[in-house]
């Protein structure tokens, strides 16, 4: 897939003559940026390439740095985890007011402490399809349930120091802020487990075969060529608490809003990871959390 350069703002410098400035805002995406706040902490919509940047920048540090991701000459080079479809997504960010960082020519920004990436399904279309496709058919999903609206999850992190309650809640916040604002129907994404050995990872993939594989309407398999199994232990052998307990808290938070999970996970070597495909109709999550963020995301709300 060819890569992308992220879209550059135009300054008029004189009649005829515009030059690129590539810290500049994005394309209006409409609404307000602002999702909601928790003390020092907000969260957003970003709003200048820059911005997108610097979340790329966080992506490194967690996915490069701290995890196992293996990085090509390009991103070691400008050390921003990026590719073809961050020109395309909209991005979320977690801001802290308190912790400003210095930029360039002795400005200072709130530090970007958490971030995903979301994208809508007529985005999508309208280029190159879903991250999700590189590794799960996706396609009778979307021929099965042609009048919904789906939204892509991806590349979700968040810094060391911010991994409590307050920061992930806020990202919940904005997703389910953006959720209401698009009239999305489904939610779908890879989450991953760390580790390219599933026979490691036998338990909570077994766990998740058993228990959260999605019905045969939403039902979503690995491609042919990546398929790995997850049905790795009968049933009557699975510990159901260790094997939530062996789960990355971003899998057992989609858990809880009453995610399901795609026939058959994939490895993937670059980021050392194994992923499987959450898929999350809107009308399916828990009550208890809509009635937490509130049926109009206002519970955080700015």
């Amino acid at each position: 897939m060819p890569f992308r350069h992220l879209p550059r703002a135009q300054i008029n410098v004189m009649p005829g003559l515009r030059l690129r400035a590539p810290l500049g805002p994005l394309p209006d995406g409409g609404g307000d940026p602002v999702l909601g706040r928790i003390g020092s902490l907000e969260v957003r919509l970003a709003r200048t390439v820059g911005e997108v940047k610097r979340a790329q920048e966080l992506r490194y540090r967690v996915f490069y740095e701290e995890m196992a991701a293996i990085a090509d000459a390009r991103t070691l080079m400008t050390r921003r985890d990026s590719d073809a479809f961050d020109p395309i997504c909209d991005h979320i960010l977690v801001v802290d007011h308190d912790a400003q960082e210095p930029r360039a020519f002795g400005r200072r920004a709130p530090r970007i402490v958490g971030t995903y990436r979301l994208l809508r399904q007529d985005v999508a279309e309208r280029h190159d399809g879903f991250y999700t496709a590189n590794e799960f058919d996706l396609r009778a999903l979307l021929d099965r349930h042609r009048s919904k609206r789906f939204l892509e999850l991806g590349r979700s992190c968040v810094l060391p120091d911010y991994r409590g309650k307050r920061t992930v809640e806020l990202l919940w916040q904005g997703v389910w802020a953006y959720v209401l604002r698009h009239r999305i129907d489904v939610m779908i994404g890879c989450a991953s487990f760390e580790g390219t050995n599933p026979h490691r990872l036998a338990l909570p993939l077994a766990f998740l075969h058993h228990k959260a594989r999605a019905t045969l309407d939403w039902r979503v398999r690995a491609l042919p060529g990546r398929y790995v199994e997850m049905n790795r232990l009968a049933p009557e052998a699975i510990d159901a608490r260790a094997a939530i307990a062996a789960m990355p808290p971003l899998i057992k938070g989609y858990l809880r809003l009453g995610a399901m999970i795609g026939d058959g996970a994939v490895v993937d070597h670059q980021f050392g990871t194994t992923d499987i495909c959450m898929i999350m109709p809107v009308e399916t999550i828990s009550p208890r959390y809509i009635n937490y963020y509130g049926a109009d995301a206002g519970r955080r709300a700015a």
